[in-house]
């Protein structure tokens, strides 16, 4: 790491100089307030404590954003774009004695119903504040609040490619082997990244996975629903429900209580999604009944063209037995080698007998195969999604669900798989002597 001196005290830093910079902040601190002592107090502890420009949050005036129009709504809230008039901090003007900034800043505002307890307003902006390194959520700037209603706001990085699933049904299509690989081991990086923080996310899907300007740069979202481990283990409105239906767990929809294993889940629901650009389950209805499979074993048929690694890797987040299910450590490690092993394939020509390579290459000609015919199957661009097939987050009340259990063959077929790849892939784990330490 190479470090510069401070133009300010000419102590060595690298790039943020905090015992200077928090002192500009602290001499700001009786020229603002937000209105509230905990989102003040929240605001200022962050302000003296950050040791990167990446990290610096601020209590923002509404009147600072200008063409603010909705864009999105969700189960908890309002989605705005905005352009923010003086932009982010850079660095201290010492000419000048304030900050410079990168002005005209486009931003999202996300604005919390009213319903929503405040405390749990704060607790989601102290969440994303924790797991924001750069990369793994998506940019925090600060906290604004609408004049009108009093609603508190976060002011967020605009994530000009959207979601993931606008994505995945705009370009599926043109998304090769490699590039689902990527997605695959960058999602797993991140949620890996944010469950070593001892926090878990509760809400995963497509919708809370955002994108910079491309699928090759996925930020989480959303953090109304996480927690971290250990707090409030006593509080009764936690055991309501919430989420979109065919992400969560069928431990978690049958009363038990949301682990890391959980997020593990979604995860393998997200993941066949990114493979096969398929939404689970759209042509049904969201409801009861759906839970009622879940729970039973019900999960989304894996195309036979997947290659079996990635089939493999999808079942043991799915399986119903949560100490069975890999954790995102896991995940991480394999999915990185399986990148590896085909990058270098294809650039250097490398790997060529190796079983992963097989396997993609095989996958990319199975779809070179389907562009040049004029198939009936039904596209990803095409899918017809029933009116009550809802991917956006609710309370959901479910009752009488059954305990659940893994579909008749499912145990079987997965035991047959991890033989096989064991056998190609000597070195992979399986399913045995897993480290269930994390959960």
């Amino acid at each position: 790491m190479s470090y510069l001196n401070c133009p300010e005290c000419d102590q060595e830093c690298y790039g943020w100089c905090n015992p200077c910079n928090s002192k500009h902040f602290q001499n700001d601190f009786n020229n603002w307030t937000s209105g509230n002592d905990k989102i003040d107090k929240f605001i200022q502890d962050a302000q003296l404590n950050v040791n990167d420009k990446w990290k610096v949050i601020e209590w923002i005036p509404y009147d600072r954003f200008k063409y603010v129009k909705q864009i999105g709504k969700g189960g908890f809230g309002t989605i705005h774009y905005a352009k923010w008039i003086d932009g982010e901090i850079e660095k201290w003007d010492i000419e000048n004695q304030r900050w410079e900034r990168h002005d005209n800043k486009e931003v999202a505002l996300k604005k919390f119903d009213n319903f929503v307890n405040f405390n749990d307003v704060l607790n989601e902006m102290k969440i994303h504040f924790k797991t924001y390194d750069g990369f793994v959520s998506i940019p925090f700037y600060g906290i604004t609040q609408d004049p009108e209603t009093h609603s508190y706001m976060m002011v967020l990085e605009y994530a000009k490619g959207g979601n993931l699933r606008e994505c995945l049904k705009n370009n599926f299509n043109n998304t090769n082997w490699k590039q689902k690989l990527d997605n695959l081991y960058n999602l797993s990086y991140r949620l890996m990244s944010i469950h070593e923080l001892d926090i878990i996310h509760q809400d995963f899907h497509p919708g809370n996975i955002l994108l910079a300007n491309h699928i090759d740069y996925m930020q989480i979202s959303d953090f109304g629903l996480s927690k971290l481990i250990g707090a409030n283990p006593n509080n009764p409105e936690k055991k309501n429900i919430f989420g979109v239906l065919p992400y969560i767990a069928p431990e978690v929809l049958s009363g038990e209580e949301y682990t890391k294993a959980a997020d593990v889940y979604s995860y393998g629901i997200i993941a066949y999604e990114i493979v096969t650009g398929f939404p689970p389950y759209p042509d049904i209805p969201h409801d009861n009944d759906l839970a009622m499979k879940i729970c039973n074993g019900l999960r989304p048929k894996i195309p036979f063209h997947i290659p079996k690694l990635i089939t493999r890797m999808i079942m043991r987040c799915w399986d119903t037995r949560v100490t069975y299910r890999p954790t995102f450590e896991e995940l991480e490690d394999e999915f990185k080698k399986y990148c590896e092993d085909y990058y270098y394939y294809l650039k250097d020509g490398k790997n060529k007998d190796s079983e992963i390579v097989i396997q993609f290459e095989k996958a990319e000609e199975f779809s070179a195969n389907q562009e040049s015919t004029n198939s009936t199957i039904t596209t990803p661009l095409n899918y017809q999604t029933h009116p009550q097939a809802i991917y956006t987050s609710r309370l959901l009340n479910f009752s009488k669900l059954p305990k659940p259990k893994n579909e008749e063959n499912f145990e079987r077929e997965l035991e047959e798989l991890t033989k096989s790849m064991s056998n190609l892939c000597p070195s992979d784990s399986g399913i045995v002597d897993l480290d269930m330490s994390n959960f």
